[in-house]
């Protein structure tokens, strides 16, 4: 790999994890996971019922509607940013290699072209 790729790679995982450390609170209060709680009408309110009856009547601190419960209302806590800049740094690599690779074969059926 040259250097250039490297770097546009590097970029791309950086985009990447950027986005996610901010979108990721944003998703869950568009889930209805927000600061004032549990959105009536909501996906969260959904999850949060269907939680409920499958324990007997609470949500169990630790479970994916608690958890996202606590990131609605308080934002995501620095261990929760590292979790999810590294799947954002994961995915904008994944991604910045796929357009690398389609950018490399439209070039190459072009150059084949002439």
């Amino acid at each position: 790999m040259d250097w250039f790729t490297a770097i546009q790679y590097a970029g791309a995982a950086a985009a990447g994890a950027a986005t996610a450390i901010v979108g990721a609170p944003v998703v869950v209060g568009a889930l209805g996971f927000t600061g004032a709680g549990i959105a009536a009408g909501s996906v969260a309110s959904w999850a949060m019922s269907a939680a409920a009856v499958a324990n007997g009547g609470g949500v169990v601190a630790g479970t994916a509607v608690a958890i996202l419960q606590s990131v609605g209302a308080a934002g995501l806590s620095g261990a929760g940013a590292a979790v999810a800049g590294a799947v954002g740094a994961a995915a904008g690599a994944g991604a910045g290699a796929a357009v690398a690779s389609a950018v490399e074969a439209v070039a190459g059926a072009a150059a084949a072209d002439c």
